[in-house]
């Protein structure tokens, strides 16, 4: 695992030096650079800062490059089926001078070009120079676990890990995009391949990039398929469940693959107990276990904090070497050292909970299996069962839904410090979705503030500024008219591309090419590595992924119940989350008015004073649960302090 940075015609050594230092967190253990100055009088320069993981000798130092000079790798991630390309590249003739999977993958490419990024089996971000041609290539995993930002400007083009690393070279442009801000205000993050940066993006999952003579040419090489919507499964149940547990339990054992010690996250819930249960099939190590617990003043009214006991019990099931992390963290010295380590404005306060597990647990392993992906494999969110509840709900006369149902609904308050507070919210989702069409249900139900809220929200610049790039805004009457040409156009695109699929697929579909790529994995690669931890993720081999083919939790419940214990089954859908609502009422109640106050927020030009504070005022008085959308405004403008002010919060 490493962090990678890299130029063409963009700075000079001191320039590369600079973004390789600022990555040090990703990359502690060595660091690298090579730049070739071309007959032009062109630069090109790589760099790298390596978390050594497979063969910790200098043979794995980075960049590296092939015998003869002609390609140059720098590369960031883990390829678990290594072994296998590597006994194949040596019978073709490779002499190997490493242990390192780095070198595997530079000798496919060596072999096959372009179309050796579809064998491999793993996580990765890379760039490959070749001399011969004076062309850059570049390639991100299939699903995005590991991140590849960029910035192309004619003749000029740079790549790294991290945006801050971008940051570092001369002239690249500070400016906030105002259409990755009103997608930050709809979903709480910024949907791929936008940033909240103008002109930087990320390259897209399971896509591959070549720049040559100041052209850039991005091309997606795999792409999840579901079968048609009227498609025959032939399999059994019991047969399924058989083989998605052989099948699941060879991906753990492939990524257990380390020279450096090891363990898994586990919470109470199905997927990290899968995983540890999987570990304890097919290694005869004592498995090491990380739970993150918070005390229980915090938990009060929390739905979204997991039982730390089922986790501690489910630990001495298989005889792990199990750590309880419970943590009382300080928030406010914490928080903006986080958007800081976050390059963009994520409104998950989950960041929170994340960086402080992998925290502790460096002090005992360097690598940790999660069980992220798995909700997006099998649907197990709340949101694809409540889409069966809302077909029922719809069988309930309009007429009495939106005169009866939904304005009572919408009249609660919030509840807040009560255990009902989480079934208000999620009851309100519901009625201000349910009543919708199947797609536009799915999107609303994801959305945190709808277009008419952020025409509130905005200063009349702003306003008219997203206006003009978006399209006039239609009014909440016009919602297909929205949904198809403002904030949830890259999701219907999404929608359409799996329109074949039955509907169950088509929201795992949207859910891996969205949220779960720029959240989930995002929060969780910059988390892991700001304490130079590398995560790996077994759900999402892309090989099992294509065998699962919308198989729900039901079926992967039913694989591991002859390995898990009754009460892990039984266990409710609580998620990995953090106490925001506490947060804010008390530890961080002092900074979100220093920095949510009138004048600042008057001062910035973004939005209307009024109406932030009234989000605050309200979600203070217990009106309405606003604790997301406060979450949202107080990351933001820690991150325009950070980033756009040019901030030293990183000291």
């Amino acid at each position: 695992m490493c962090g990678i940075v890299g130029v063409i015609n963009w700075g000079d050594s001191g320039t590369l030096a600079r973004m390789n230092n600022v990555q040090a967190h990703r990359g502690p253990d060595d660091q690298g650079v090579c730049e070739t100055r071309l007959s032009d009088g062109g630069f090109v320069g790589l760099g790298s800062r390596r978390l050594a993981i497979l063969d910790l000798s200098p043979a794995g130092h980075m960049p590296m490059s092939t015998p003869n000079g002609r390609f140059t790798i720098t590369y960031n991630g883990e390829v678990y089926n290594y072994p296998e390309l590597r006994r194949e590249l040596e019978l073709k003739g490779h002499r190997f001078r490493s242990r390192s999977d780095t070198e595997a993958v530079l000798y496919l490419y060596q072999e096959h070009g372009a179309s050796s990024v579809a064998r491999l089996k793993g996580m990765f971000a890379f760039a490959i120079w070749d001399d011969q041609r004076k062309e850059l290539f570049l390639a991100r995993d299939h699903f995005g676990i590991k991140p590849l930002y960029y910035c192309h400007q004619n003749a000029r083009f740079a790549f790294a890990s991290e945006i801050k690393a971008l940051l570092e070279i001369p002239e690249m442009p500070r400016r906030m995009n105002l259409n990755a801000l009103d997608q930050y205000l709809t979903f709480l993050w910024v949907p791929d391949p936008l940033t909240m940066f103008d002109q930087i993006v990320k390259l897209p999952a399971g896509h591959c990039a070549f720049y040559s003579d100041g052209a850039l040419r991005v091309e997606q090489y795999w792409d999840l398929k579901f079968p048609a919507a009227d498609h025959d499964f032939e399999a059994n149940e019991a047969g399924l469940a058989t083989e998605l547990r052989e099948r699941f339990t060879a991906s753990v054992k492939s990524q257990l693959l380390s020279d450096v010690p090891l363990g898994s996250f586990l919470s109470a819930g199905l997927d990290s107990s899968s995983i540890v249960a999987a570990m304890s099939q097919v290694s005869t190590a004592k498995t090491r276990t990380y739970t993150i617990a918070f005390p229980d003043k915090y938990r009060k009214g929390e739905v979204t904090l997991d039982d730390t006991n089922v986790a501690r019990r489910t630990a001495q099931h298989f005889g792990c070497d199990h750590t309880e992390i419970v943590v009382e963290p300080d928030v406010v010295d914490l928080l903006p050292k986080l958007v800081w380590q976050m390059d963009e404005p994520v409104a998950d306060p989950a960041i929170i909970a994340a960086y402080l597990v992998n925290r502790e647990a460096r002090k005992t392993v360097t690598v940790l299996l999660s069980g992220v992906g798995g909700d997006e494999l099998f649907a197990g969110y709340r949101k694809h069962a409540a889409y069966d509840l809302a077909q029922k709900y719809q069988r309930i006369p309009s007429a009495v839904r939106e005169k009866f149902i939904e304005p009572l609904v919408m009249s609660l308050p919030s509840m807040r410090g009560t255990s009902v507070k989480g079934h208000i919210r999620l009851a309100k989702k519901m009625a201000r979705s349910a009543s919708l069409s199947p797609r536009d249900y799915f999107l609303m139900n994801s959305t945190y503030l709808t277009d008419d809220q952020k025409e509130s929200l905005y200063a009349p610049a702003v306003r008219e500024t997203i206006n003009g790039t978006l399209g006039a805004r239609p009014s909440s009457a016009a919602l297909d008219v929205a949904l198809k040409d403002g904030s949830w156009s890259r999701h219907m695109d999404y929608f359409e591309q799996v329109s074949g699929a039955d509907f169950l697929n088509q929201m795992l579909y949207l859910d891996t090419k969205a949220f779960m790529v720029s959240l989930n994995l995002t929060y969780n690669d910059k988390m892991s590595m700001a304490s130079s931890v590398e995560v790996r993720v077994p759900f999402l081999d892309w090989e099992l992924a294509e065998w699962v083919q919308g198989t729900t939790k039901h079926i992967l419940r039913e694989a591991m119940r002859p390995l898990l214990p009754p009460e892990v089954l039984e266990q409710k859908k609580a998620g990995f989350g953090a106490p925001a609502d506490y947060w804010l009422a008390k530890d961080l109640r002092e900074m979100v008015d220093d920095l949510m106050s009138e004048t600042d927020l008057k001062n910035r030009g973004l939005f209307n004073p009024a109406a932030v504070r009234l989000l605050v005022d309200e979600q203070r008085s217990g009106r309405q649960d606003w604790s997301a959308q406060v979450w949202q405004f107080l990351t933001l403008e820690l991150w325009m302090r950070a980033f756009i002010d040019r901030g030293a919060l990183a000291d």
